[in-house]
């Protein structure tokens, strides 16, 4: 059964860093878009950044300069480094992917999320 698994979240003060990671388990054969999204308190859940299987990036306008967003050589894990954090990030984030899952059969897959919260 594939999965999204996501790491990296926890608590942090304003001004920090964390770096999210989110792996794709069990048999996945390829792997094209993958994208981070959060939802805080009371928010709908907003992409953050998206990578494509040949690396184009996107970032929500807000938070270009201050995340990254990258693949691991394996093509099914991904990253977001978060610079500067503040408290207004604080949200769960969520990684999403799009998985090839059978030979030429694809779906969207949604991890469980992680809580990141930034302290002032």
């Amino acid at each position: 059964q594939v999965q999204l698994v996501e790491s990296g979240g926890g608590l942090v003060q304003a001004g920090g860093s964390l770096r999210l990671s989110c792996a794709a388990s069990g048999t996945v054969f390829s792997a094209d878009t993958m994208a981070w999204y959060r939802q805080g308190p009371g928010n709908q859940r907003d992409l953050v950044a998206s990578i494509s299987s040949s690396n184009m990036t996107y970032y929500a306008d807000s938070l270009k300069g201050r995340f990254t967003i990258s693949r691991g050589n394996a093509k099914k894990t991904m990253y977001l480094q978060m610079n500067s954090l503040k408290p207004e990030d604080t949200a769960v984030y969520y990684c999403n992917a799009y998985l090839e899952y059978s030979p030429g059969i694809w779906r969207g897959y949604w991890g469980r999320g992680t809580q990141v919260t930034v302290s002032s």
